[in-house]
């Protein structure tokens, strides 16, 4: 009866219902209850949107049905990585290209993911040109580097169909995605085996591409992929076991008979288009190609030595990633080599399993996604004399060398260069006392650490973070504390600074914890952040005045000078790097302003304004970093940049005063006399002042490879317009970027590179190979000339002169003019800027107008800031142009349908002309110092422009 009364409750309830109470069961469930049985299911009631939400499945997915017939027919494409260790090469990625019908597979190591698709193009020229055989269907994921449109341009100019999986399927793409797998597998293998360090992953994954193509694969009925693609059995007596020790023919005797004849060395694989074996030297920290080898496939060089995977392998053989070198536009045939000898590039016509560019190790043409290396370097050993070859010359532009050190001594200038165009050509030393000599050596040759880890080798950076805690401790700066529950404590990280004496004696290493304040949150653990800096143009100001009135020239350095800010926040940090315990949970609760913080850089800089307002200081209000002392006869002006001072003056023992009192609140180093201030060097002469940027100059060219490259005269060729052109492969966004914010701090003392600067930053955002080529010329140009600067000269008067000039339609992406101004303070260079001007001109009189306007606004802030540091303008400034129409419009009120639309600019530059305070005068072409900022100019030009602006060149060889 129970039975019978449940079943007629339940027919009473549609399924549905039933359904929605047992918890959404099957179809499937709900037939096996029994009181259920004889409910009958409607159609509608098969469907639960609910289900459809919860327990939507992945449809199964079935074999491809559609078999290709011959080679290239299909090809399937992926990239893997990022791997957090970089290959030998300095590659963090690879490339996998599998051919459907073979299954021979080709791998292509890169240094970014942008690098697959110059490296699917290359492909593709060698499959036509090696198979006479065209690509039809190339298969991939939806990474960016097959989608992008130079890719959708390939593909639709060749015919070619390109297939794309699923968004979140990679089986879709499982030929490729296995293979990565059967790849990895071989590689792990082999590197265990050998017991070799994870930087060699790289020549790992290259061999076992060069194995699975030789092996039987059942998916090609037990063939292997070399028999299918070239229709012939692969040859296995070459082979050998990877990474055992191997002893090759050296050819380093020099004639010495009893000399060694063999060198050990490490086996790592089978170089292409050469028949020999890629051998790594273990002493020599280089790569060698050898035929005549001996192998002891028992033995491990690798393991017998013990060394282990972490930073020691960097430190006994010296290996760097490879440097940031532009491609060249002309293919490479050839690369050189140790001692002259080249090794000749060839096709890969018998070997498809080794990638192109696994033999291309210097080639500048293929440097933006092959394989490279630099360090080690490269030998070919071979039995048989080499003739003497020359080497091409393009290839000039990209040798590189080490950095020269400041030898006090005059040596040849190609002495024991490994390039036909050592830096040393172009950089001597000779002009300058010892002392100074001092000083430059050592802010050249001494290495700051770049991390935690590098820092931890040296006891002397070890103690100098044991005295920036002690401080920080005395200090009071935090209180170890209990994180509360809902608070997040930010991180922190060290920095270390090397601070020099007058004289090049090392002051003190200097390691700053800094809190990583970019992980604070708004309106929480920070308010407001706004703290002025010194503009650089006040700097050369400042400077110039100094020099003409000869006044002394001091730099101080404050300690700590964060800390002496109040934190009126509360915020947390975890306990510095190095001196936390596992034990110990606690976070250190900041009590005062530390460096990094949001809000410590306006915490100093409002205690550091009140105690020099406290000792008579007047706040300048052209530069609010700028601080001005004047009592009777005395003159003192103090700049300040975060915790650098500058401080000149004409009364010694008052300035002294002044020291002592900061000294007494914020515990100064007194640094004498300026010689090194925001990375420039100021050098003193009879002449005056000279300002540079020679290390940080260097740097640049060092941390480009291009301190070997062949120089050019001028940074950017004449009449060239840059535009942005699709049809050019993409190049390293994050390296052009980095390598256009150095440049344009470098202009600090370098006009002469401002307008070709200029140009090539609106193209941050999509840089090209286009763009690369002509940041290239750039640096060319700065290894000609890398201890140029500015001269601040004693003569000439403190007269303020200033020259105008614009580019007409200069923009072939927006046809907008170029603005371009320089002034000189009797006869030096204080302030320049090129920039692109914000409307389009329809006249050439229009855009040099802008341009005046721009021009007299700087004009009108520099007459102030002359004024505050006691160089009053009493004459008019003169303003030079070479465009009479603009001169015209400048000195009478004429309007008319072609000026009416700039009317603003036209009452802003007259105003000021009636007020006496400018005089529009007209110049020459030929003598128009701002045609440096707004064109690319012959070298000749230049060169005369460059001297009569007041450029110098102490480090220029005689």
């Amino acid at each position: 009866m129970r039975m019978f009364e449940d079943e007629r409750k339940a027919m009473s309830v549609t399924m549905e219902r039933w359904h929605k109470r047992l918890g959404h069961a099957s179809k499937g469930k709900l037939t096996k209850v029994d009181f259920l049985k004889n409910v009958s299911f409607n159609i509608k009631d098969n469907f639960c949107d609910s289900c459809s939400k919860a327990k939507h499945t992945r449809s199964p997915f079935s074999l491809s049905q559609i078999k290709t017939k011959e080679c290239f027919e299909l090809i399937h494409c992926d990239v893997w990585g990022k791997y957090r260790i970089p290959s030998l090469s300095g590659a963090n990625y690879f490339l996998t290209v599998v051919d459907d019908f073979s299954r021979s597979v080709w791998i292509f190591l890169i240094k970014h993911k942008n690098d697959a698709s110059k490296c699917l193009i290359d492909f593709h020229k060698m499959i036509e040109n090696q198979f006479g055989k065209r690509i039809k269907r190339i298969r991939s994921d939806n990474g960016g580097e097959f989608t992008s449109h130079v890719m959708t341009g390939f593909y639709n100019q060749h015919g070619i169909l390109f297939e794309t999986t699923c968004p979140h399927t990679p089986q879709q793409n499982g030929v490729v995605e296995r293979k990565h797998r059967h790849l990895l597998e071989t590689a792990r293998a082999l590197r265990f085996e050998a017991k070799l360090p994870k930087r060699f992953w790289g020549e790992c994954v290259l061999t076992a591409a060069y194995i699975i193509n030789r092996l039987p694969s059942k998916t090609i009925s037990h063939k292997t992929p070399y028999e299918v693609l070239f229709d012939q059995k692969p040859d296995y007596d070459h082979m050998r076991v990877f990474g055992c020790l191997t002893y090759y023919r050296s050819n380093e005797t020099k004639g010495d008979k009893f000399e060694e004849r063999g060198r050990p060395g490490v086996f790592l694989g089978y170089p292409q288009g050469t028949k020999g074996y890629k051998i790594f030297d273990m002493e020599k920290g280089k790569i060698i190609l050898s035929r005549d080898t001996k192998f002891h496939e028992e033995i491990f060089p690798f393991l017998t030595n013990s060394i282990q995977e972490s930073g020691e392998l960097d430190d006994v053989f010296n290996v760097e990633p490879t440097k940031f070198i532009p491609e060249e536009e002309n293919e490479c045939q050839s690369e050189e080599l140790e001692g002259g000898q080249r090794i000749e590039h060839t096709s890969p016509s018998s070997h498809p399993e080794i990638p192109q560019h696994e033999r291309e190790f210097t080639s500048p043409r293929n440097t933006s996604h092959n394989s490279q290396i630099e360090n080690p370097e490269i030998e070919t050993v071979t039995a048989r004399p080499q003739r003497n070859r020359v080497p091409p010359r393009h290839l000039n532009d990209y040798v590189v060398e080490l950095p020269p050190s400041v030898d006090h001594t005059k040596t040849a200038p190609n002495q024991g260069s490994s390039t036909v165009h050592p830096i040393s050509n172009y950089l001597s030393y000779d002009k300058f006392s010892d002392s100074h000599k001092m000083f430059l050596a050592a802010i050249t040759s001494n290495d700051e650490p770049t991390c935690f880890q590098q820092a931890m080798q040296d006891p002397k950076w070890v103690e100098a973070m044991k005295k920036e805690i002690q401080a920080l401790e005395q200090n009071e700066t935090w209180t170890l504390e209990t994180l509360p529950k809902g608070k997040r404590a930010i991180d922190s990280k060290w920095v270390y600074k090397i601070k020099y004496r007058p004289n090049g004696e090392i002051e003190r290493y200097k390691a700053r914890l800094v809190a990583k304040g970019f992980t604070q949150t708004e309106g929480v653990d920070f308010h407001d952040t706004f703290a002025p800096v010194a503009k650089l143009v006040t700097v050369r100001t400042l400077l110039a005045v100094a020099t003409k009135k000869d006044w002394m020239i001091h730099q101080l350095d404050v300690n700590n000078a964060f800390l002496h800010g109040s934190l009126d926040e509360e915020v947390y940090m975890k306990v510095p790097q190095g001196f936390s315990t596992k034990d110990d949970t606690r976070v250190c609760c900041l009590r005062k302003s530390l460096y990094g913080l949001k809000q410590a850089s306006r915490n100093w800089y409002k205690e550091f304004t009140t105690a020099l307002l406290s000792l008579g200081f007047a706040q300048s209000k052209s530069d609010h970093s700028l601080f001005i002392y004047k009592s009777d006869e005395t003159f003192i002006a103090t700049l300040i940049y975060v915790d650098d001072v500058v401080i000149v003056g004409n009364n010694s023992c008052r300035i002294q005063e002044i020291k002592k009192c900061l000294n007494e609140k914020f515990s100064i180093k007194d640094l004498g006399i300026l010689k090194y201030f925001l990375g420039i060097e100021v050098a003193r002469t009879s002449d005056g002042l000279v300002l540079s940027q020679r290390k940080f100059t260097l740097d640049i060219l060092k941390d480009s490879g291009m301190q070997g490259s062949r120089p050019s005269l001028f940074p950017i060729e004449q009449n060239l317009k840059i535009d942005q052109d699709e049809s050019q492969p993409k190049v390293d966004a994050n390296q052009y970027r980095r390598m256009i914010g150095r440049l344009l701090y470098l202009q600090a003392t370098r006009p002469d590179i401002a307008y070709s600067v200029n140009v090539l930053s609106q193209f941050v955002a999509d840089p090209r190979q286009n763009h690369l080529d002509a940041l290239t010329r750039i640096l060319r140009y700065l290894k000609a000339t890398p201890g140029q600067g500015i001269i601040l000269p004693r003569t000439g008067g403190t007269i303020l002169s200033a020259y105008s000039d614009s580019d007409w339609l200069g923009c072939p992406l927006t046809r907008r003019s170029r603005t371009g101004y320089l002034l000189l303070l009797g006869g030096a260079p204080i302030s320049w800027k090129t920039k692109k001007q914000s409307v389009v001109s329809r006249s050439s009189a229009e855009a040099e107008y802008r341009a005046t306007a721009t021009t007299v606004s700087e004009v009108i802030w520099m007459r102030w800031l002359l004024k505050e540091l006691d160089v009053e303008q009493r004459e008019p400034t003169t303003l030079f142009c070479d465009n009479q129409a603009a001169r015209h419009i400048a000195n009478n009120p004429v309007f008319h349908e072609r000026t009416k639309h700039v009317e603003m600019d036209c009452y802003f530059v007259r105003e000021r002309v009636e007020s006496k305070e400018i005089q529009p005068m007209h110049v020459d072409t030929k003598l128009q110092l701002a045609d440096l900022l707004t064109k690319g100019l012959g070298a000749q030009h230049r060169r005369f422009l460059l001297d009569k602006l007041g450029t110098r060149n102490l480090h220029a060889p005689a």
